[in-house]
């Protein structure tokens, strides 16, 4: 069975849709929660949060996902249809960014979990843009979003469509104070790696002491 192109959606989830009898409430919630552009309460809502997660794909269709955090605003709305968040200096892979050079699909997905404890999904065009391009086509730009740390570039979003992701299953999270590492806390570009830490008998960084590594002479 084959479908006119829709207003909001893809192929596929309508053939999903037909095959699982939910096409009709689909419908519904296109009709009734399915935006081409930012309404105000969608701007309102981008300015309260702090963070968002990302997804990217490249063009063979491999998919990334990643996360953005900053103060609130951080991803600034610019008008109904656009908006811009700052790409910072990071482990210099570009994942996400390089993704959007091959293809320049963004999905942005921002979660409450604290107070309404609703999502927005946020979808569009991405492009890159220098910090000072950017700003001189955009001057109302905020500054100092990370002090001492400019950013590299900014991702520049065209919407195409934004719809809310519901509450029932956003859990509640109480902001807290950030706590310091734990002393058994390997570092960061060891969390995942396979190395080993051990307590250390004497001495060594907050009482521990980072296991040999094995490397490969040339």
């Amino acid at each position: 069975m084959t479908f006119p192109p829709p207003p909001f959606g893809s192929a596929g989830e309508r053939r999903l849709q037909q095959r699982m009898g939910s096409a009709d409430r689909a419908a519904r919630f296109y009709d009734q929660q399915v935006r081409p552009c930012l309404t105000g309460e969608m701007r309102e809502f981008i300015g309260r949060q702090s963070m968002v997660f990302l997804a990217t794909a490249d063009s063979h269709g491999e998919c990334d996902a990643s996360f953005r955090a900053g103060p609130p605003g951080f991803v600034h709305v610019l008008d109904a249809h656009t908006l811009a968040y700052p790409e910072f200096r990071g482990n210099g892979v570009f994942a996400s960014a390089g993704n959007m050079t091959e293809n320049p699909h963004l999905g942005m997905l921002f979660v409450d979990f604290t107070h309404h404890h609703v999502g927005l999904h946020v979808n569009g065009v991405a492009r890159l843009y220098p910090d000072a391009d950017l700003r001189s086509a955009q001057p109302g730009l905020p500054i100092d979003i990370a002090p001492g740390r400019p950013p590299e570039m900014w991702v520049h979003l065209t919407v195409e469509e934004a719809y809310i992701h519901c509450s029932k299953y956003i859990p509640h999270l109480v902001p807290g104070p950030r706590s310091s590492h734990p002393a058994d806390r390997p570092k960061d570009a060891d969390y995942f790696s396979g190395y080993r830490t051990a307590p250390a008998e004497s001495g060594g960084h907050g009482g521990y002491v980072e296991a040999a590594r094995v490397t490969e002479q040339g």
